[in-house]
C-alpha cells in the first residue's frame, strides 16, 4: 500500500512516519512538504519515505503529487494550525486550511483517485461550551472562537460535502490537544519546557513567561494520536466525524506545575499579557467513546511521560544550540 502524509515535517506527520516505518514496514511512504520548510523531525528517515514538493494552495502541485504518489491512503496533517497567528494572519489561516484542502481533494477528483483520506479537524471548532455540554460529542454545536477554528469549520464540512457530492472517501477527526517532543515552540506546553531547560542551561533566568494557565485540557500523546489514526483508516467507514483524546484532564497550569517538577532548579513564571489571546476557549474534555467503541483505541502513554520526553527534547535542542553558538 502507498500511503502520502502532507505535512510530514510537522510533529504529528513526522510521528506518523515514524509509527508506520516501525509497524507497518511494507508499506511505502510518501510526504507532501513546502520546500523551504526545515527536515529536522524526519532527518532520521528521509531514506525511508518518497518527499514530493508542493502547496496546499497550488492546485496544480497538488495534482502532480497525487500522480507520483498514487496513495491508496492519505493522512491531511497540513495546516497553519497555531492559533494566536490566526488572529494576526486569519486570510492565509484560512486560504491554508480550507482553500488549501479544498485544492486537495479537487485535485484527487480531477486524477480520480480513490483513496480514502482522513481529514484533521480540531476540537476547537466547538468553541467555549458549556458546562452542562462537557464531555464533548460529535454533534456538539460549533462556536469557533479564533480564525483558525473557524478554518476546521471550513475544512471539517468541505471534507463532509466532498464526500456526499462526489464520494470521495473522507473520515474526519476532532482531535483534542495533544503533544509531546517535537511539538512548536509557540505552543503553551512546548513553549513552557523550551524555557525551562534554558533555565537550566544558565541561557535564559526566571521567570518564565506564561499566557492563561486556567484553560481546561484533556491531554494525549502524539504517539497515542498517531497510533488512533491509523486505527482510523484501519477501521472507521468513509463520511464520518470522530472525537479523538486523552483521558487525563487538568489545566494548563497544572501541566505547568508537573514540567517545573520536572526541572533540575527552581523555575519561577509570571503572566505575559502578550500570551493572552483576545478569545480563549478553557473547557475542553472530549467523549471519544464512539471512536472507542469502533477501534478499541485508548491512551497508552500517561502525560507525566509525555511532559518528561518534551522537556528532554528542548533540553537536547538546547544542548545543540550552545555547541553550535562556540564553534
Amino acid at each position: 500500500m502507498r500511503i502520502l502524509i502532507t505535512g510530514i515535517t510537522g510533529m504529528v506527520g513526522s510521528h506518523l512516519a515514524d509509527y508506520i516505518l516501525e509497524h507497518h514496514p511494507e508499506h511505502e511512504v510518501h510526504g507532501l512538504t513546502l520546500w523551504q520548510v526545515p527536515f529536522d523531525n524526519i532527518q532520521h528517515i528521509l531514506s525511508q519515505v518518497t518527499l514530493h514538493y508542493g502547496d496546499l494552495r497550488d492546485l496544480n502541485s497538488l495534482i502532480d503529487t497525487l500522480r507520483e504518489s498514487r496513495p491508496d491512503w492519505i493522512f491531511h496533517l497540513a495546516a497553519q494550525s497555531y492559533v494566536p497567528y490566526s488572529f494576526i494572519a486569519p486570510a492565509e489561516t484560512l486560504g491554508t486550511n480550507v482553500i488549501g484542502t479544498t485544492n486537495l481533494l479537487d485535485a484527487m477528483r480531477i486524477t480520480g483517485s480513490d483513496a480514502k483520506i482522513h481529514i484533521c479537524s480540531s476540537s476547537e471548532v466547538y468553541g467555549q461550551v458549556r458546562e452542562d455540554e462537557v464531555p464533548i460529542t460529535e454533534t456538539n454545536p460549533f462556536r469557533p472562537a479564533s480564525p483558525y477554528a473557524v478554518s476546521k469549520v471550513g475544512e471539517d464540512m468541505v471534507a463532509l460535502q466532498y464526500f456526499l457530492s462526489y464520494g470521495i472517501k473522507t473520515v474526519r477527526t476532532r482531535m483534542f490537544t495533544h503533544t509531546g517532543p517535537r511539538r512548536g515552540d509557540v505552543f503553551a506546553e512546548s513553549a513552557f519546557a523550551k524555557q525551562i531547560a534554558e533555565v537550566e542551561a544558565g541561557v535564559r533566568k526566571n521567570p518564565i513567561k506564561v499566557g492563561n494557565l486556567a484553560s481546561v485540557r484533556t491531554i494525549a500523546d502524539v504517539r497515542d494520536a498517531t497510533r488512533a489514526y491509523w486505527l482510523l483508516m484501519e477501521k472507521c467507514p468513509p463520511g464520518e466525524v470522530y472525537n479523538i483524546g486523552g483521558d487525563r484532564t487538568m489545566t494548563i497550569g497544572e501541566l505547568l506545575e508537573i514540567l517545573k517538577s520536572m526541572a533540575t532548579c527552581e523555575i519561577e513564571h509570571e503572566v505575559d499579557s502578550k500570551l493572552l489571546r483576545p478569545s480563549d476557549v478553557t473547557l475542553q474534555i472530549p467523549d471519544s467513546s464512539r471512536f472507542h467503541a469502533l477501534t478499541g483505541w485508548s491512551p497508552n502513554i500517561p502525560p507525566e511521560q509525555t511532559l518528561s520526553d518534551l522537556l528532554d527534547y528542548h533540553r537536547q535542542r538546547v544542548s545543540n544550540e550552545i555547541v553550535r553558538a562556540s564553534d
